[in-house]
């Protein structure tokens, strides 16, 4: 299988999970576009789901599809979440946020009882950090924000440029909440626990990339096979 082979084979096996009347969350990235096309598919079959999308591509993406919408505030708490990851460790640990909707991703995974992670194997690693990490910022204060990032960082074993996002055509990109994204090329995070503790402390920051304790699942599918890593054999291996 190729790249966009394994997605689809991943975000299939993730509609397994899907039952009549739930409430689910819906990611955003090219992984979970493939799930929402299939959700899309199984609603025009008769399948009864309400959705919440996590940004404003994937809701005119669901729209087109004829998928139900509703806000997060009417549902409160969802039953499911499918979204991506742009890098997943072993011990699902994730950095999200590529497409720009990282905080989004958070709330609503945050109100879902359970969030499956879909992904190729190629963002299977075994050490997050050679994806730039993404972190939402307020646009006041953008360069102190930017130099308290990298001196935290930096404390932490964390070291690497950190640049502005731009869109192609060279504008500052905005977030669906109109914030800023700095990207932290750091290569390699040694703790992510320690660094995502590390900017909650700096006022500037919105939000991290860093999903932690989050996922309940991560489905990745290789070029032969589809596998599941699930946090509750993590929390058995732990205790035991």
């Amino acid at each position: 299988m190729n790249a966009d082979e394994m997605k689809r084979s991943a975000a299939a096996r993730a509609m397994d999970f899907v039952e009549d009347g739930m409430r689910l969350g819906l990611g955003t990235g090219s992984t979970a576009a493939y799930f929402v096309d299939m959700l899309g598919e199984r609603v025009k079959s008769g399948l009864n789901v309400t959705c919440v999308p996590t940004s404003e591509v994937t809701e005119k993406q669901a729209r087109g599809l004829g998928i139900p919408l509703a806000g997060l505030d009417d549902l409160r708490v969802l039953d499911l979440t499918v979204d991506g990851a742009d890098e997943l460790d072993a011990e699902l640990r994730l950095i999200k946020g590529g497409g720009g909707a990282l905080l989004r991703e958070k709330i609503v995974a945050m109100a879902s009882e359970q969030l499956i992670i879909i992904s190729d194997q190629s963002k299977l690693v075994e050490t997050l950090g050679a994806f730039p990490l993404p972190v939402e910022v307020v646009a006041f204060g953008l360069t102190t924000t930017q130099a308290m990032i990298e001196l935290l960082a930096a404390d932490v074993g964390c070291l690497g440029p950190i640049s502005l996002r731009k869109t192609p055509g060279g504008e500052v990109f905005v977030t669906d909440g109109g914030h800023y994204i700095l990207d932290c090329a750091f290569g390699s995070i040694p703790d992510p626990e320690v660094l995502d503790d590390a900017l909650k402390m700096i006022p500037g920051v919105v939000e991290s990339g860093l999903f932690i304790g989050i996922a309940d699942m991560a489905i990745v599918a290789g070029t032969q096979s589809v596998r599941e890593l699930k946090a509750e054999d993590l929390q058995e291996e732990d205790e035991g």
